[in-house]
């Protein structure tokens, strides 16, 4: 049984763990501020762009790229999965694990070979015990547009030299601070959003007028395109694990409210069990003494 010691002492622990996940919380929440700002202003950009694309691809019929062309054969498919590289974040890396092996489940239909490229530690540790990885990087502290250019640079260089033949990527949308959506986009082939593309079709809009030719801007714009594309997933992806980690301190803060009241309780019940036995006790010897 616990002594009153072993319980008091259990109680400042627990005191100093909610102390850690309130502070936690906090920091989250704070850093969620930014980075909700930060996806929110994003996202238009990214509309806009696609939306340029599809005007492009309607409008000028003989224009192309490498990475819009989609190839004939259906041989090898990478997928990249974005997850933190801290936990203590809920279900939110787990969440868009699950995602990604759906989709290389689903994939195993149409491709002969699949194979995977992470973005955050988690999902390293998780497939670097079960399958190789072709490449792995860390999230980082902050979504970084130079890093999302590098994910890019490689991904265009092995579709255009056919060592894939699609790519699909794989992260977790923020949706509020309650709630993230995993989702599974496919990124290479790129092509514009089918709604987006089927709403520009019925504008009234004036064609655009394009200098020098619509090759040289999709030559800018495409990689520009893949690019925000995978940066915007890393802000959605950022965004996400900040609100999921809020979310699960704000639970272990609640939970270490409750423990505290109930080891509380406990130790009072043991104290005063203590002090009545020693006033029956001293009663008992004054009754002897008689």
């Amino acid at each position: 049984m616990a002594t009153l010691k072993d319980i008091k002492r259990r109680i400042g622990t627990v005191q100093k763990t909610q102390q850690i996940t309130s502070a936690m919380r906090m920091v989250a929440a704070a850093k969620l501020r930014r980075a909700q700002d930060a996806i929110i202003a994003a996202r238009p950009y990214a509309q806009a762009m696609y939306r340029t694309m599809a005007e492009i691809g309607r409008r000028q019929r003989d224009a192309e790229h490498p990475l819009l062309t989609a190839h004939e054969s259906r041989t090898v498919l990478e997928v990249v999965v974005v997850t933190s590289d801290r936990g203590l974040c809920g279900a939110f890396n787990a969440s868009a694990i699950k995602r990604c092996e759906a989709t290389i489940a689903e994939a195993g239909a149409e491709y002969s070979e699949v194979v995977v490229s992470v973005v955050g530690r988690k999902a390293g540790d998780y497939y670097r015990r079960r399958r190789p990885i072709e490449r792995d990087w860390l999230s980082g502290e902050r979504a970084d547009y130079a890093f999302a250019k590098t994910i890019a640079d490689h991904l265009s260089t092995r579709y255009i030299e056919g060592a894939i033949d699609g790519c699909v990527l794989v992260y977790n949308e923020f949706v509020s601070a309650l709630t993230q959506i995993s989702k599974a986009d496919v990124v290479l082939p790129l092509t514009p959003d089918e709604a987006m593309a089927e709403a520009d079709a019925t504008s009234q809009a004036p064609p655009y007028e394009i200098e020098p030719d619509a090759n040289s801007l999709l030559n800018v714009l495409v990689p520009n395109a893949l690019e925000y594309t995978i940066y915007r997933a890393l802000l959605e992806n950022q965004a996400g694990e900040h609100a999921a980690r809020m979310a699960a301190m704000e639970s272990a803060t609640r939970n270490t409210e409750e423990l505290i009241r109930t080891l509380t309780l406990k130790y009072n019940r043991a104290r005063q069990a203590a002090i009545t036995k020693e006033l029956v006790e001293i009663v008992s010897g004054a009754e002897a003494l008689k």
